[in-house]
């Protein structure tokens, strides 16, 4: 799960406080012209652009989790495209700012230290100009609870979706029990949530999704929806399997009917026709031959018993 957070990467001035820290994490003894140091913030309990957030007790986990951790370039995963590692983390509490849920900003903040060599120099004006200054984390985590309810979000307890609005709240997943802290990167993630769209449209409703697919254009399904379509499918499948048995049903009444009226008629012809038939049509087919049946052999049980003119069955003598 990648996790992008726009904030400002700030260089450091390297004290030896830094050092110490740094050279835990070093072979060789670094001094302060060895190296470059810089702070960022990896992630917070804020509603992200996915709909999504930590609670505070999983940015304490990922406190620890991510310390040590190696920095690269868009999650691209080798030995070649490390750049720095995170020497210090800290959760930190903002006391005069709320999230948009009205709780108390949190934020993990981290201290990242990379050589001072030749090949980094360019980096490090990118840094320091205000180039490279958005981070997106990658972890695990095992809970990913609905605000709405408190059940998994992605388990047929909860019916809510990320983005829809119940009982006046805006409905989001919150990520707890981390697991693992795999890297963090610099990535070039736009601030704006809609940068870099498709051409194509993007279907927020099953109504609008059909409307496209059958004028042949092509689209995609909005994210925040996704679990929405999900059960509108499944409810179809469950639909479109009753209306299969009903038809097999259907068609089997209909080539016995036609084995009575056309005296044996071959089944797999008449399994033929019923088959180019629309369902409508087949009904229709049915009745008509049902009819036709009738008048061939009675439909009735045979063991009905006769009807006897003779016995008077109008209980008038028990009417006063």
């Amino acid at each position: 799960m990648n996790k992008p957070k726009d904030i400002t990467v700030k260089s450091l001035g390297v004290t030896d406080d830094e050092l110490e820290l740094i050279n835990k994490f070093s072979v060789k003894e670094l001094g302060s012209e060895d190296v470059y140091a810089f702070s960022m913030t990896l992630c917070d309990n804020e509603i992200d652009r996915d709909g999504e957030r930590f609670d505070n007790d999983a940015l304490e986990k990922l406190r620890d989790l991510f310390l040590g951790v190696t920095g690269i370039f868009d999650h691209v995963h080798s030995s070649k495209n490390q750049t720095a590692r995170i020497y210090y983390t800290e959760v930190v509490q903002n006391e005069n700012k709320l999230t948009s849920y009205g709780s108390k900003y949190v934020s993990l903040k981290a201290r990242a230290y990379m050589p001072k060599t030749q090949g980094n120099a360019e980096m490090i004006k990118k840094i320091d100009s205000g180039i490279l200054k958005e981070i997106s984390v990658c972890c695990s985590v095992s809970g990913y609870i609905c605000s709405v309810c408190g059940n998994d979000i992605r388990s047929e307890k909860c019916d809510h979706i990320k983005g829809m609005e119940y009982g006046g709240e805006i409905c989001h997943c919150i990520l707890s029990n981390p697991t693992d802290a795999y890297e963090w990167s610099f990535v070039a993630v736009p601030a704006q949530p809609a940068a870099g769209v498709t051409k194509m449209k993007v279907a927020k409703t099953f109504s609008e999704c059909e409307k496209m697919l059958k004028s042949g254009r092509p689209t995609v399904i909005d994210s925040r929806f996704s679990k929405e379509f999900g059960k509108k499918l499944a409810r179809l499948e469950k639909e479109a399997k009753a209306g299969r048995l009903y038809r097999k049903e259907l068609s089997a009444q209909t080539v016995k009917y036609a084995s009575l009226v056309f005296g044996g008629a071959e089944s797999s012809l008449i399994e033929k026709i019923c088959a180019c038939l629309e369902t409508d049509e087949l009904r229709a087919f049915n009745d008509m031959l049902c009819g036709k049946a009738e008048d061939v052999i009675p439909l009735r049980p045979q063991l009905m018993a006769e009807k006897d003119e003779s016995l008077n069955t109008s209980n008038n003598e028990f009417i006063f």
